[in-house]
Order: structure tokens, then sequence, then C-alpha cells
């Protein structure tokens, strides 16, 4: 990873606690920790709702130390060239471990079993007696041989399938826009459903493994619910609105979902029928509350020192070699010739380009140029004015 030296420190703030191995990162020549800042460089934050913040003028980037962003306003931030990002991959073995974890124990029944043997305190010698007699209330099923459907196979959705295929169940896998670089770690014994349905049709147990978006919304529901086999489990390790809870308590009621595992609880959920809550455990390992500071300031740290993007939620990944004594950035609509015009105005400085790179992602662009000239801090601000002035520019900046 390449680095520079900082004209001025840069401020990171935090919105929780953020793992030290992460922070320190930061390194203190160059950066300064200040929870309090009211205009810093970059936020890092995790489940923080950040919808209701004011963002100062110096704000640069806002880290997501996990991979959901639902709770940042990230079409604000577009419009304001903020860089969003995320760490996806980081916890996902943590995430992993618990919905095996929670698809054994379900199928086993260990939950209620556990919860009934509580109950048992202060029988004494007749503890034994009772425990033989009351087993036979939570007899369970194994899952070798069963069917695990997987909705979404990205970072934690391959994982959870390739393991379950190693605990002898047969694996039904489905995800549109699945990437090569997860196909190529994805086992070939999974198989791929053409479709959704027939993903709910064949599956003994459901988990899922995607974003919260408009088309994903209240995707279990009365109708799709219709579509699976009786007694199913589901499990939601994702997130809460991927689930109708209305629909979701009538199936549950009828025995049409066998059980609800989910690590979103609300007050309809715990009022359920054969419902497991968990209090949003999936990534609370310190493992991975380690490995998301550790990503996540990685790429603050080398966004604000080169401009350089990876993982972004809002703008596209982009990564030059610094070749240059400078370099500027910038971020702007993705319209036509927006380049040249950059290009030109840059001209008007008598700067030579030693290199660059334009990459778009919809509706917006990121262009990157490090520029061969020694420059004077003293022009910083007509280059800014200059390039500003374009029609579609919505933020630069000179490294």
């Amino acid at each position: 990873m390449s680095s520079v030296i900082l004209d001025n420190k840069k401020t990171i703030k935090t919105l929780n606690n953020i793992a030290e191995s992460g922070l320190k990162i930061f390194n203190k020549d160059n950066y300064t920790i200040d929870n309090d800042s009211e205009n810093p460089d970059a936020i890092a934050v995790r489940s923080f709702n950040m919808h209701d913040l004011e963002f100062g003028d110096n704000l640069k980037a806002i880290a997501r130390a996990g991979a959901g962003v639902n709770n940042i306003p990230v079409d604000k931030c577009t419009e304001r060239g903020i860089v969003v990002f995320n760490t996806p991959g980081a916890n996902a073995n943590a995430v992993k471990e618990l919905v095996l974890t929670s698809l054994i124990a379900s199928s086993r029944n260990l939950f209620e079993g556990t919860t009934w043997a509580r109950t048992l305190k202060g029988e004494g010698d007749q503890i034994s007696k009772h425990v033989e007699t009351g087993k036979k209330q939570f007899v369970g099923k194994e899952i070798k041989g069963k069917t695990l459907g997987v909705i979404g196979l990205g970072a934690i959705g391959a994982l959870v399938a390739n393991d379950a295929l190693n605990l002898d169940m047969d694996v039904i896998g489905f995800d549109p826009f699945i990437s090569v670089d997860t196909a190529w770690n994805l086992s070939r014994t999974v198989h791929r459903a053409m479709t959704i349905e027939e993903l709910f049709a064949n599956s003994d147990y459901i988990t899922v493994h995607v974003p919260l978006t408009d088309d994903t919304k209240g995707m279990f529901n009365e109708k799709t619910f219709s579509i699976m086999k009786n007694d199913v489990t589901i499990l939601n390790f994702s997130r809460d609105g991927l689930v109708n809870e209305s629909d979701m308590a009538a199936a549950l009621e009828s025995g049409k979902v066998g059980k609800f595992i989910t690590d979103f609880p609300s007050e309809e959920v715990l009022n359920m029928k054969n419902v497991v809550p968990f209090p949003h455990l999936g990534a609370s390992t310190k493992e991975s509350e380690e490995n998301c500071a550790v990503m996540a300031s990685h790429q603050v740290k080398d966004f604000l020192e080169t401009g350089n993007i990876k993982n972004a939620v809002n703008f596209p990944n982009a990564s030059l070699p610094y070749t240059g004594n400078r370099r500027f950035t910038a971020f702007h609509k993705n319209v036509p010739n927006m380049v040249g015009q950059i290009t030109s105005a840059l001209s008007n400085y008598d700067l030579n380009i030693a290199d660059m790179v334009n990459r778009s992602r919809g509706d917006y662009a990121y262009t990157m140029i490090d520029i061969d000239n020694k420059v004077n801090g003293d022009i910083i601000p007509g280059i800014e004015a200059n390039i500003t002035e374009i029609e579609g520019i919505i933020a630069v900046r000179l490294i």
C-alpha cells in the first residue's frame, strides 16, 4: 500500500467503539483521533445511526466497520463527494460460524431444551428422573442429507455453503449477481438455482445473506412462504427488513415455517411462536471486530493519503500507483467530456500529466491525475476554483 506524508494532520472521529488494532493504523505524526470533532476528515462507525447528523465541509470519508451501510445516508454522501467504505468479508467467518451453530442447535432443539432444563432447578435428586421423561419433547432431527438453500453467495454465503457441504448437507445457492472472485471460491458441488422460487421449493433450511434494498425488502412473505416446504427453518442474519413480520408470525403459527432464527428481535418477533431471537450477535466476536476495524482504517488511510478507493459503496474502486509530484482528484457526474474539461483546466496552469485514471459507477465517476510538476501550495485555491466551476463537478482535492 502506497503512502505519502500529509501536509497537515488529519482528524479521525469514531461514533462507536472501534478496535484499537484499527485505530493505531493512524499514526500520531499524521493523524489525530478526536471523537469530539465537529468537522473531521473521516468518520469510523459501526452501527451508529448517522441519518440525522450534519456533516462538516471537511468530511471526505466514512468507514463502516462492517458490511451493511443502512445506518449511513449514502445518497447524501454521494452528492457531496464523501466516500462511504465498508469491509466486505472481514466479519464473514464470525457470521458463518453462528449460522451453522444455529442451524444445528435449532434442529436438535437445543435452545428449547436448555431453557426447559433450567426450570428443574430446586428438584434435587429428582432432576435425573425428570430429564429422562422430559427429553422426549425435544427429539430433533439431523441435518445430514437435508437441503440448505443459501440466498446470496457473497463472502458469508459462500462460506456457509461450502461448510454445509462438509457437514454432508445438499446445498442450493441463488445469487444472480455472483462475482467472479466468489465463484472461484464456491464449491462446484453447490447446485445453482436458476430462480429463487426453485430454491424456496426445494430447501429444508433457508439462510439469507443479501443487503436490504427495494428489491429484497419483505422477500419473506405470505406468497413466498406458500412456495416453501412445510416445517422449513429460516435463518436471517442479514437484515430485519427482509422479513414481513406479520406474515412470518402467521406462517409459524400454522406450522408452514417450523422455526425462525433471527439476529434482529423486535416486539412482534419476540411474541412469535417457535422463534429463536439473538441480540444481533452475527459479527460480535473479538476477531471480527478487529478485522473490520483494521480493514476500514487501511482503506480510509490509503484514500486520505493517495486518493485510491477500495471497497466503496457509492463510488467506483480506483487505484493508481503514485507517479507524480502531486495528485489531483475529482468526484463528478458521469457525463461526456468531463475528463477533457478537467485536463483542459489543469493545462491552464502549465501542469504536465504524468498518469491518470477515470472510473465510473452509475451516474457518478472519479478521476485521479498525477501531476509531473512540483506544485506550490499557493496555486491550490486557483485550481480548486477553476475545476469546481465545471458543471457536474462534485468535489476536488489536491494531494
